[in-house]
C-alpha cells in the first residue's frame, strides 16, 4: 500500500493533549483507524503500519528508485528503519497511559537485495521481553513472495511520564 496521493492532513506527529489518556495500544490503533496521524516519515519513505495487536506491529513499505544506494539496491537504512519502526511499535502496544518509548538500539541483517521494483514488503515486529524499563524486541523484513529479506532486534527504553 503507497502512501503516494495521500493528503497532507493525513500526516503528522501525535498531539500530546489528543493522546494523553491513551494506552500505547489505543495509540498505535488510532493510527491504524486514522483516527490519528501518519507520522510523515511514513511518507517520505513510503511505509506505514497495516496490523497491531498486543506486542506486535506490522508495517508494510513499497520501495522505489527514490531509495536506491549508489550501487543500484534500496539502501540497507531503509529496511533498517522499517525494523526499527516495527519494534518501537510492537512495544508500545504495551505501554500505559502517558508512558512512552525511545529505542536505544537496532542491530539488522540484510539477507537479499532489495531492488526498487521488488514490489511491496512486510515488517513484522514483536516484543520478546517486556521488561519494565527496557523491552527486547524483534523483527523480520519480508518480500510479497515471503523470502526474508533482513531481519533485526532493537532494545527499547520505556520512558516513565513527565
Amino acid at each position: 500500500m503507497s502512501l503516494k496521493g495521500l493528503p497532507d492532513s493525513a500526516f503528522g506527529v501525535l498531539d500530546q493533549s489528543a493522546t494523553a489518556s491513551l494506552t500505547g495500544m489505543e495509540a498505535m490503533q488510532g493510527m491504524l483507524a486514522g483516527r490519528l496521524p501518519i507520522p510523515p516519515m511514513g511518507r517520505t519513505l513510503d511505509f506505514t503500519l497495516i496490523e497491531v495487536g498486543e506486542g506486535v506491529a506490522v508495517f508494510e513499505g513499497t520501495p522505489s528508485a527514490d531509495l536506491l544506494n549508489p550501487l543500484g539496491t534500496v539502501h540497507g537504512g531503509w529496511a533498517l528503519t522499517l525494523i526499527d519502526s516495527a519494534c518501537g511499535c510492537a512495544a508500545f502496544t504495551l505501554l500505559p497511559v502517558g508512558v512512552g518509548y525511545t529505542t536505544v538500539e537496532t542491530k539488522a541483517n540484510f539477507t537479499r537485495a532489495i531492488m526498487a521494483d521488488s514490489g511491496p514488503v512486510r515488517c513484522a515486529g514483536r516484543v520478546l521481553s517486556p521488561g519494565r524499563q527496557i523491552i527486547t524486541t524483534e523483527a523480520t523484513l519480508t518480500g510479497a513472495d515471503g523470502r526474508l529479506l533482513a531481519h533485526g532486534t532493537s532494545t527499547i527504553m520505556v520512558l516513565p511520564p513527565r
